[in-house]
């Protein structure tokens, strides 16, 4: 670039106020100084290629959070120096998405003050409301600003702009995948659905980890049970006993009120979800006299002895039964899963 070209070199007039003393007076504004690139169409042409290598660059990592969001394991843990063992997805994550943020920030500043007028204007104070001249005067001003920014004649800037804001929001598209789980029928079955007639599952009690026999219950008390098989050290153990885990109850038979719940019982042994449908927390409270279960976050009441029907509370449906009988050793045993999904509702719930 000859010197010719420099800003220094093409001064413009500047408005100044002769102050005489008074340190309140109206200084005026500067000269203007022109920048490089209003006076050199290849530097203009040069900053535009940056503010589009900084949107595309915003794209590309947008792209980037989409595909770590997908491709890397939830579980995985990487060394990153300085910061030492952390989540691989979590570090991809927060890297692509500052990435693809800051480029459309430095693009839009780099923008502003290389492309845009830089012309400071002085704006006289005006009443708050405002008037048609007012509004006409805004609105020209827009379309002045528009023009001047070259948003319609730089149409690479434009295009590249308009990519990089439209691939971000997809970053919190993505992330809505973590409100729940996608429509499938992992939330309608538990651990019990391996059970059949012919293969039936036993009934293990949660404290002895035994199987239990029906004269192991007695008339009025509350013990807990899981499947058959589901140990305390296996991987997904937490994930499982909490769709799995039961309630078993005994109440005398003449104080059955449903008489499906008492079908799908034995001998006034019945096996109902811990799990409460109103957010799912466990119930481990029970009232012998009324056989009414309480959920001790929110107080959800359920009639065991009538289906575990609602009484009271937030709760939504009953709790699910669990449909038991004894095998050949007179082990209580599960013929098959819930009848319906176990804890509270979702939008896929039938």
């Amino acid at each position: 670039m000859s010197d010719e070209k420099l800003p220094e070199s093409h001064g413009s007039e500047g408005h100044e106020v002769a102050v005489h003393g008074d340190p309140f007076a109206d200084p005026g504004l500067p000269a203007h100084e022109p920048r490089r690139t209003d006076i050199d169409e290849r530097a203009a042409k040069r900053a535009e290629r940056q503010v589009s290598l900084l949107f595309i660059v915003s794209m590309l990592a947008t792209v980037g959070f989409i595909a770590s969001y997908v491709a890397i394991d939830i579980d995985k843990i990487v060394y990153i120096f300085p910061l030492g063992h952390v989540s691989a997805l979590n570090f991809a994550l927060g890297m692509t998405l500052g990435v693809a943020l800051f480029c459309i920030g430095a693009g839009a500043v780099h923008w502003a003050r290389t492309l845009m007028s830089d012309h400071e204007i002085p704006a006289d104070r005006h009443p708050i409301e405002a008037d048609d001249e007012l509004r006409a005067d805004v609105i020209e001003q827009f379309r002045t600003g528009a023009a001047e920014s070259g948003f319609g004649r730089r149409k690479m800037l434009r295009n590249t702009l308009i990519g990089s804001m439209a691939l971000v929001p997809l970053s919190g598209v993505v992330l809505l995948r973590d409100l729940g789980p996608l429509p499938e029928d992992k939330l309608a079955h538990t651990g019990w659905e391996v059970a059949t007639p012919a293969k039936p599952l036993k009934l293990i009690n949660m404290n002895t980890n035994e199987p239990m026999k029906p004269e192991d219950i007695v008339t009025g008390s509350l013990t807990f049970a899981k499947p058959e098989g589901l140990e305390e050290d296996e991987e997904f153990f937490q994930e499982q006993i909490a769709k799995d885990a039961l309630m078993i109850i005994r109440i005398a038979p003449e104080d059955l009120k449903d008489q499906k719940s008492a079908d799908l019982g034995f001998e006034g042994i019945l096996a109902y979800s811990k799990i409460c449908t109103h957010v799912g927390c466990p119930i481990s409270l029970y009232e012998q006299q009324t056989h009414h279960a309480l959920c001790p976050c929110h107080q959800s009441t359920f009639d065991l002895a009538d289906g575990a029907r609602v009484i009271f509370g937030p709760a939504g449906h009953p709790l699910p039964q669990l449909k038991i009988t004894t095998d050949e050793k007179g082990f209580l045993v599960a013929t098959g899963d819930f009848q319906e999904p176990v804890g509270p509702s979702y939008w896929e719930r039938p």
